[in-house]
């Protein structure tokens, strides 16, 4: 099963992409930055999940 970080961290990252692609069309200034940091921590929140998913398979049994 995937960790709930990993869906949101991913989910977070596309929203981000979204937000400053639109910044880029209107030439919204604010929302630029906004989208960037959006995916960065989208990324991060990715990252954690993935290595929640490592130690709970480190630990499965079979």
């Amino acid at each position: 099963m995937v960790d709930k970080n990993r869906v949101d961290g991913s989910a977070k990252n596309i929203g981000g992409k979204v937000k400053e692609g639109i910044g880029n069309v209107t030439g919204d200034s604010k929302m630029q930055p906004e989208g960037k940091a959006d995916q960065a921590e989208g990324k991060i929140q990715n990252t954690i999940g993935g290595i929640k998913d490592s130690v709970k398979n480190a630990f499965k049994k079979d």
